[in-house]
């Protein structure tokens, strides 16, 4: 790709990532869609005032008929009228560990979504192509299981306090030594819950008078965070270097609004992998402009840790670079372990601080002990340290299956965003009438996928999303592909024209970056 040599040689090999370009009877066949479904959702709207129509969503007490709307709003309209007829693609109950195949409680609706019935079937062996599983760690048998059986007899469930009163277990210590040395970093820290490890953490390092410069496509949690911290928040073109830059170098010659005082801190924050694109993110080239402007910055890799590397470090191994030159490294142990909370890892300086200031660290029950053995066990695997060569199997086995199956998708004529090594795996839909559709059909073929919509996505860009798992063997790949592609006829949602523009040359207008301030 032309642009490694543009940034004198900061990647060490290919960085292939590509996003097709919409076909544009496409785009204007989803606008006209939406604008369908929006016009019968005001008619019936309108039927439901006059009581023509039940109405079973949440209003007012008649008492409060004056008061300011509490409901009425755009994203409560759309829940109403257009995610109420696909509700049933999403919530699905399933009874069995979340590995390669699921076992799901069937469930029948007779007012169209509103509520559900459970017929007492189980519909048995779904192909799994929804779970974080990347590692294939989530089970039920095998050393993972049986260590954390071992730690429950022994520790019981619950903790029933903060790490800093009574919750401090030796179990704790070992797993935050074990981490830091996973990473390659002085220290570590971990967090009862991923989502609170961004959320509440962030506002421990950055406040008014600070500057934050966040990806358009970050978590809900960075986001969250960030606005919580009471710092100047920014938002810079999803992976675009050239826009980032722009807000760095005005960030340094301008300074803070009307005082024009330099900012405290500019923290950047950005994802390993994006959930919802699949891409990776840009990361010598972010740590590149971090050094030269003297910025810090803060790497969110719940996707990527376990995902990428050669021995599934992450994104900073991907690129062969020194974990150093991150200051704030976090991630969960909700994926690739299969296990629950988050971690964050820096320098020593760094962690110590967070025990003190962090509301996480202060005011939050500590993690179960079964779940913490069962995150040790998975990382001593993935480490080597079992004696073992699974955990460089399931690492290799998972770079494998993502090749494999983004180039059989791609050659089926779909549309598939993100990084060739990505094993998150988008597959767009775009119109509304196929989301359910879609989910509908591969779930007749028992394989349960995720379909995701607005507000997880821009209103248009609606899609399938699959997750890889070193758990799928290529039997069951080639089974959901075949399957898939028939849906894909049926449907009609080969769209791909093989037309790939890559992430960098989509233009840049300085009018599309968000500014925020408190």
């Amino acid at each position: 790709i032309h642009h490694i040599v543009q940034n004198g040689g900061l990647y060490k090999k290919p960085f292939n990532e590509a996003f097709e370009e919409t076909p544009m009877l496409v785009a204007v066949l989803t606008y006209v869609g939406y604008g369908v479904l929006t016009l019968f959702g005001y008619l019936r709207d309108f039927l439901r005032q006059w009581k023509i129509e039940k109405c079973q969503n949440a209003t007012e007490r008649e008492e409060q008929k004056d008061f300011v709307p509490l409901y009425q709003d755009f994203e409560n309209f759309y829940n109403r009228n257009l995610y109420m007829r696909i509700r049933d693609s999403w919530n699905r109950p399933i009874c069995s560990v979340p590995g390669a195949k699921v076992d799901m409680m069937e469930r029948v609706s007779h007012d169209y979504n509103w509520t559900f019935t459970y017929t007492g079937r189980v519909i048995k062996d779904v192909i799994n192509m929804g779970s974080y599983n990347y590692l294939g760690f989530a089970q039920n048998s095998g050393a993972c299981q049986e260590a954390a059986a071992e730690v429950l007899s022994r520790y019981g469930a619950g903790v029933c306090s903060t790490r800093q009163e009574m919750g401090n277990l030796d179990k704790h210590e070992e797993l935050e030594k074990l981490v830091a040395r996973f990473l390659g970093v002085e220290s570590a820290m971990a967090y009862g819950m991923g989502f609170a490890t961004n959320s509440m953490n962030i506002p421990a390092l950055v406040n008014k008078g600070c500057l934050i410069l966040s990806d358009e496509l970050n978590h809900a949690s960075l986001v969250l965070g960030a606005r919580l911290s009471g710092a100047t928040i920014r938002v810079f073109k999803h992976n675009n270097m050239q826009s980032l830059e722009k807000l760095l170098r005005d960030a340094i010659v301008h300074g803070q609004p009307r005082t024009r005082r330099p900012w405290k801190k500019i923290l950047i924050l950005v994802e390993g992998i994006y959930s919802m694109e699949g891409s990776i993110v840009r990361l010598p080239e972010v740590i590149a402009l971090k050094k030269k402007y003297k910025s810090y910055l803060y790497l969110d890799e719940a996707h990527s840790i376990g995902a990428l590397g050669p021995s599934g470090r992450g994104v900073v191994e991907y690129f062969g670079l020194n974990p150093e030159d991150v200051d704030v490294m976090m991630g969960t142990f909700t994926k690739s372990f299969g296990a629950a909370g988050g971690y964050i890892g820096g320098k020593k300086e760094l962690i110590d601080y967070l025990r003190i200031h962090s509301h996480s660290a202060v005011y939050a029950t500590s993690l179960s002990p079964p779940v913490v053995q069962q995150i040790i066990t998975s990382m001593k695997c993935i480490m080597g340290e079992d004696g073992s060569s699974i955990g460089k199997t399931c690492v290799q086995q998972l770079a494998e299956n993502t090749r494999y199956f983004r180039r059989r998708l791609k050659e089926m004529g779909f549309i598939i965003y993100g990084n060739e090594d990505s094993p998150v795996v988008p597959l767009m839909l775009y119109m509304p009438a196929k989301i359910g559709a879609f989910g509908r059909e591969m779930l007749k073929r028992n394989i349960g996928v995720v379909v995701v919509g607005f507000p997880a996505t821009p209103i248009i860009e609606s899609r399938a999303r699959f997750c890889l798992s070193a758990a799928h063997t290529k039997e069951i790949l080639d089974t959901a592909l075949k399957e898939i592609s028939e849906v894909g006829d049926l449907l009609q949602v080969k769209y791909s024209r093989h037309r790939l523009v890559p992430l960098l040359d989509r233009p840049f207008d300085e009018t599309t970056y968000e500014e925020t301030e408190d």
